[in-house]
């Protein structure tokens, strides 16, 4: 039983290597693996031997080849043939109608959906409030140079000293 199983497995591994022995494009050891499997194996010799019968038959057919005007008379029955009238004739592609359906609705699908502030709109926002605020105070920055030079300050600290002194009546 398992030598009728291995000789069956060796069959099927022949099938696939039978024919381009019998046409002679077998790899040398592909070949001498057929030859020796044939020379043990009745059923598969007969089988080799059925397909040369069959190879030999069509090699003995005669070539028939088609008139020069064939492709002329083929070209000139499919233009002759009707057009069969379609729902889809008047669209270019399936798929075209497909994608423009798919984009009409996508459009009236975003179009419906609430909008909401993103992040982005939000900073934006912040932004124009920034810039507004920054206009309020132009007459401020029109006198920059006023503001530069505006020692003031320093003075202050100065006078602060001195009031000081006035107040606690010593000097320094």
């Amino acid at each position: 039983m398992s030598g009728t199983k291995r000789d069956n497995t060796q069959c099927v591994a022949l099938e696939n290597t039978l024919i381009e022995y019998l046409d002679g494009r077998a790899q040398p050891s592909d070949r001498r693996a057929v030859e020796g499997h044939l020379a043990g194996c009745t059923a598969c010799r007969t089988r080799a031997e059925d397909f040369r019968a069959v190879f030999s038959a069509l090699d003995d057919l005669p070539v028939l080849s088609p008139s020069p005007s064939f492709d002329a008379a083929v070209r000139v029955r499919i233009a002759a043939a009707p057009a069969s009238p379609r729902f889809w004739n008047w669209v270019p592609s399936p798929r075209l109608a497909f994608a423009v359906t798919a984009l009409v609705a996508m459009s009236v699908w975003m179009s419906s959906m609430p909008r909401k502030m993103t992040p982005p709109a939000i900073a934006g926002q912040i932004s124009t409030e920034a810039d507004f605020g920054m206009i309020r105070d132009l007459p401020v920055l029109e006198n920059y140079d006023v503001v530069s030079k505006f020692d003031a300050l320093s003075e202050l600290s100065n006078s602060a000293n001195v009031s000081s002194e006035d107040v606690t009546g010593e000097s320094r």
